[in-house]
């Protein structure tokens, strides 16, 4: 029971500084955010601060690696060689939903004050998956060509959505997304 509250009393510290990370970066790049500013932000001791993170740069890397873990189980989970076309309405769904989940993260990460490392990790990834699956389907060497041109657009869409005052559900923006796809690249 002890571990319990302890646990609850840690995710709820942890839920405030994040708001208060998300609330700041709004307006400003992380490396101008103090630990200070944060913690009065979140109402939380700085040394509270300090038994979860060293600074906020820190707290941005753990609050990516947990991200990115997360996005690429569902990327090595739906999108795979043998089945690209067959997962490929699941994958969007999936990462769609993911967005969905961590909306505020996402539009702030990808966003001006953002970080560009980030999302770099995350486009190499589905870079990465699509090259082994392209490979197979086109002789030539644009592949790379191709690659770039998808996930880039891909992202375009997943920041439109994600800066929509009144964005339609995962599930939906999967279908456009598929449906582009599908018919405008995958077809050939």
């Amino acid at each position: 029971m002890a571990n319990d509250r302890t646990d609850r009393r840690v995710r709820k510290t942890k839920a405030l500084l994040l708001r208060g990370l998300i609330q700041l970066m709004e307006t400003k790049d992380v490396q101008n955010i103090s630990v200070k500013e944060l913690s009065d932000l979140a109402d939380i001791n700085r040394g509270t601060f300090y038994l979860h993170y060293s600074d906020v740069h820190d707290m941005l890397r753990q609050i990516e690696d947990e991200l990115f873990v997360e996005f690429q189980r569902i990327i090595d989970r739906t999108l795979t060689p043998d089945s690209a076309i067959h997962s490929l309405q699941t994958t969007l769904s999936e990462v769609f939903v993911f967005l969905e989940r961590h909306r505020e993260m996402a539009r702030v990460m990808m966003g001006p004050h953002g970080d560009l490392a980030f999302l770099n990790r995350l486009k190499d990834l589905v870079q990465e998956r699509l090259d082994s699956i392209l490979a197979s389907k086109l002789a030539s060497g644009d592949s790379c060509y191709l690659e770039a041109f998808i996930v880039s657009g891909c992202v375009g869409v997943i920041e439109t959505w994600l800066n929509h005052p009144d964005p339609p559900a995962p599930d939906v923006m999967a279908t456009i997304c598929g449906n582009l796809l599908e018919k405008g690249f995958l077809s050939a």
